[in-house]
């Protein structure tokens, strides 16, 4: 539920990676015609759209600690860290509308599925793609046991997801040849770039016990739940109307990056194993990872049965690079919570723990805990027809075949600068008016942010 658009530059790298078109001036309108922010339309806010997006503004006393102590450690404070300027700390952009998540589906589907031209199939697997040729005709899809097919008179669209996409183009015979015919698959199309390219964001999360009993863990107790539950089935208001990931920031690593490449998001609260383990005690944390990694991985086929989950292996921290920027993530995150600001709550840390000091200890912390913050993209990347690894053309064209697009995170030339949600669905958006062949829309020399100098890191 975190709305997080990236940085302008991640676009204009797109545009430089052959993704002509997709810099930032072609799709910074897109991220507006999707959105209705609830502070109004701007330069760079949308007023009108489908996708409603909220400001935090919890006057919970963690979250305004946790931004003063960043400003005390010399970051500066952003109005709107999607718009003029990332870098710095603030308050978040929410997909929360009414104290409600307000999914792609509140927002595009519910809307039109009585039109007499869509229908949604719900508790289906597509199987594979079905071809004449190289031309692509329809789907085939596994619905209560049974094969079923849909044909389609014009394209086939495949917005699976970045782990999903390239499965189905390598089911269907669109991959590597030599993998692919390993697995008795006919090959359509001979595409090594399909299931590489793999990028995600990884995060770890530095805990602090809270000396005083305001965090969310008095509301996990089972009586508390059934109250927070009851308030928020009645009025859609209390500590159910919100994601409680209220407050974060973007900042550069170290002197001469240009712009930030480490994220944070702010929690009052604790979460062991992705939330699978309740808290423990009362405590506050930030996560905190790198937005560019440089570890790039892959995924494959495990067999011809489209049930069997693809073979991922995302090679996290197999960089130098990457090793290094968690530990100054690991660094940057203490100093933050040192602060003066925090002074009144700081309890002992929690984790890494005030055992881990050396940078020899810190990587074992990061390698040890590092989660994923579930971001794939890129398998299927957006490119020029002449670079070998590219899986569709600039207009979503799947190279090689016709009358087949992708349209999700897995065509991102390379990842971006946030969360993956926003960018998304402006991707969407943009595919939208490029497959009903109207111009795309363009704004350009909207002022982006740049530090005055790269000298320093703050």
């Amino acid at each position: 539920m975190v709305y997080v658009r990236g940085h302008a530059e991640d676009y204009d790298r797109w545009h430089r990676q052959g993704a002509e078109g997709w810099d930032y001036a072609h799709c910074l309108p897109y991220f507006r015609k999707a959105q209705s922010h609830e502070l109004g339309a701007s330069r760079y806010r949308g007023g009108q759209g489908p996708l409603h997006v909220s400001r935090g503004k919890t006057n919970h006393p963690l979250h305004q600690a946790f931004l003063q102590a960043a400003q005390q450690a010399g970051y500066p404070f952003t109005e709107d860290m999607n718009g003029f300027q990332q870098e710095g700390f603030g308050w978040m952009d929410r997909t929360i509308h009414k104290g409600k998540r307000w999914s792609t589906a509140c927002a595009y589907l519910h809307p039109v599925l009585s039109r007499p031209n869509l229908r949604a199939e719900t508790q289906t697997l597509v199987s594979r793609v079905l071809f004449e040729g190289t031309r692509a005709v329809g789907v085939e899809y596994i619905k209560n046991g049974q094969r079923c097919r849909a044909y389609a008179s014009k394209e086939v669209i495949l917005s699976a997801g970045a782990i999903n996409s390239p499965q189905l183009l390598m089911l269907s015979g669109i991959g590597n040849a030599d993998d692919l015919k390993k697995l008795g698959i006919p090959v359509v199309c001979h595409l090594p770039g399909v299931g590489q390219n793999l990028q995600d964001h990884l995060e770890i999360y530095v805990q602090q016990a809270c000396t005083r009993p305001i965090t969310l863990h008095s509301a996990q107790k089972p009586l508390r739940k059934v109250c927070v539950g009851l308030e928020w089935l009645w009025k859609f208001t209390g500590d159910g109307a919100t994601a409680h990931l209220e407050t974060g920031g973007f900042i550069r690593s170290q002197p001469g990056v240009p712009h930030p490449d480490i994220q944070f998001h702010f929690l009052p609260s604790q979460v062991i194993d992705h939330g699978r383990v309740p808290t423990q005690q009362e405590a506050y944390q930030a996560h905190v990872g790198t937005m560019r990694g440089t570890s790039v991985g892959w995924l494959k086929l495990r067999s011809a049965n489209p049930q069997d989950h693809p073979v991922i292996q995302p090679n996290y921290l197999s960089t130098e690079t990457d090793i290094k920027d968690f530990r100054l993530c690991v660094k940057l995150a203490r100093e933050i919570f040192a602060q003066e600001a925090l002074a009144p709550f700081r309890g002992k840390e929690l984790q890494p723990g005030s055992h881990v000091h050396s940078d020899k200890e810190i990587d074992a912390f990061v390698r040890a805990k590092a989660e994923s913050a579930y971001h794939p993209s890129s398998t299927c990347k957006m490119g020029q027809p002449s670079d070998p690894t590219a899986v569709v053309d600039p207009q979503t064209r799947v190279l090689g075949v016709e009358s087949l697009r992708v349209v999700d995170a897995s065509i991102m030339p390379s990842m971006v600068s946030g969360n993956l949600n926003a960018p998304t669905i402006m991707i969407a958006e943009k595919a939208a008016d490029i497959i009903k062949g109207q111009p795309t829309l363009w704004d350009r020399d909207v002022p982006v942010y740049k530090p005055k100098t790269l000298s320093t890191q703050r």
